[in-house]
């Protein structure tokens, strides 16, 4: 009888509890219900708002290409929306020095960029021909109207207000964007401003003495160091985008004008020498 009850004790304990004490023989439970279902009320497509979005890709033509082109370069400018979102962020956090924060999110930076470089390789299953069948029908739509990716490189530094100018087809509101990000810091202002919160002189004269201090005194500066070759590996993975595009632009037209009325390659192959950072780039020489 006593080991009987003790045996009883344990198998009341392990039975599952319910909101008025352990289940009995008798209770029946209620089935059992997976994470999320609560709510009820929130489905993946329209999390997304799939039916939204995939409705986004209206072809002008009847060629069979044009799906491929209008899909690749949205796709670039949802990631170029994140892009801006993230180093927003970056630069916040060097201003503020949480360097490990900034850190953090440029390998993120460096992981999209990565993508950008190789779905280059996805236009570029379009042959010469396919693209020359609706091309006629962009014009004068054209990549350089891109406001978010200028804007990527007026956060980097690259700030040219004479593009304002120059863009066509913008409203107000894409104009309002592009003027807030002349006149807002970059992330080059942010990480002089680390640098000045290390004690270290940020002037134009000074700048390169400080940065030689960086490299030399890895003990006292590593941080800083990292954060160095993390802005030089997000201006070189831009330069190698710049430089893939163009290779890809060359290779579908050649030397015909762009759409939006620039020279096309020739105009993109000058892009490919901008620096963001020129003077992390001429550190090397002075180390």
């Amino acid at each position: 009888m006593g080991i009987g009850r003790d045996v009883l004790i344990v198998e009341e304990w392990r039975m599952p509890a319910t909101p008025y004490g352990r289940a009995g023989s008798g209770d029946v439970l209620p089935p059992p219900r997976s994470f999320g279902e609560e709510g009820g009320r929130l489905s993946y497509g329209g999390y997304l708002r799939l039916p939204e979005l995939l409705a986004q890709q209206e072809q002008r033509s009847g060629a069979s290409d044009e799906l491929l082109f209008i899909t690749v370069h949205q796709v670039y400018e949802l990631w170029f929306k994140l892009l801006l979102h993230e180093l927003e962020r970056i630069r916040d956090a060097m201003a503020e020095g949480a360097l490990w924060r900034a850190r953090h999110l440029f390998r993120r930076v460096h992981a999209v960029e990565k993508v950008l470089v190789d779905q280059v390789q996805v236009m570029e299953t379009m042959t010469p021909q396919d693209f020359l069948e609706f091309r006629s029908v962009l014009a004068p739509a054209s990549g350089f109207q891109s406001v978010q990716f200028r804007e990527l490189e007026f956060l980097s530094g690259a700030k040219d207000p004479s593009y304002l100018g120059r863009l066509r087809g913008a409203g107000d509101a894409e104009i309002a964007r592009l003027r807030r990000r002349l006149a807002e810091p970059t992330l080059w202002d942010a990480y002089l401003t680390a640098l000045s919160q290390r004690g270290l002189p940020v002037s134009d004269e000074e700048i390169m003495d400080s940065l030689l201090a960086v490299a030399r005194d890895r003990g006292s500066y590593d941080d800083l160091w990292d954060l160095a070759e993390d802005l030089l590996t997000h201006d070189e993975t831009t330069a190698l985008w710049r430089m893939r595009h163009v290779q890809m632009v060359e290779r579908q037209i050649g030397t015909k004008s762009g759409t939006g009325g620039s020279s096309g390659a020739p105009y993109l192959r000058g892009r490919t020498r901008l620096h963001f950072f020129p003077l992390l780039w001429e550190l090397r020489a002075w180390l």
